[in-house]
């Protein structure tokens, strides 16, 4: 069975695994995913990206992040939509022109992106911060946040500052071991 879930992971990633990704340690992919990147599109380690997930941005993933089922973090303008006579089918698009139209995402650390949410490029997600199932994330997230909704607005706040300094030392002790 352990082999069957390697052979199984190793086709997925080979799939699903697109230009301009670099993944890092104990990373996993769930089926139907797709990875794809204008430019460079950085993924820490021991992430996971679970099923039917589309990633098509630059930026930056960070370690231990956690990416639920059917998760889209997308660019906001991959089309150009005000190119006069043209239309939108046939627009500029970003993986022609990567210079002018991505905006990189950054997700934090320690974070959970949940099921069905979207998180548009020029996005920056802070560390530990946790978007809600469906969310859709058009502006920055601060560290340890909760956000839900269209657009994703904060509803709480994952740790107290007591905590949240605790979590932090405990992550810093586990990074050293």
């Amino acid at each position: 069975m352990k082999l069957a879930r390697s052979i199984h992971q190793r086709l997925t990633r080979a799939y699903g695994v697109r230009r301009n990704v670099q993944v890092g340690q104990r990373f996993h992919l769930g089926a139907g995913s797709i990875l794809w990147a204008p430019r460079s599109l950085v993924i820490g380690d021991d992430v996971y990206v679970g099923k039917g997930c589309t990633l098509e941005v630059d930026g930056r993933i960070g370690s231990g992040t956690l990416i639920a089922n059917r998760v889209g973090i997308v660019g906001r303008c991959d089309h150009d939509i005000k190119q006069v006579g043209t239309p939108v089918r046939l627009s500029r698009w970003v993986g022609d022109h990567p210079q002018d139209l991505s905006d990189p995402v950054e997700i934090g650390e320690d974070c959970w992106i949940g099921y069905g949410a979207t998180v548009l490029s020029g996005v920056k997600v802070g560390r530990g911060a946790v978007v809600a199932a469906g969310a859709v994330v058009t502006r920055d997230v601060a560290p340890y946040a909760i956000v839900a909704g269209n657009p994703a607005g904060a509803v709480g706040a994952r740790f107290t500052p007591e905590q949240q300094a605790e979590h932090e030392a405990m992550l810093e002790s586990r990074r050293r071991k």
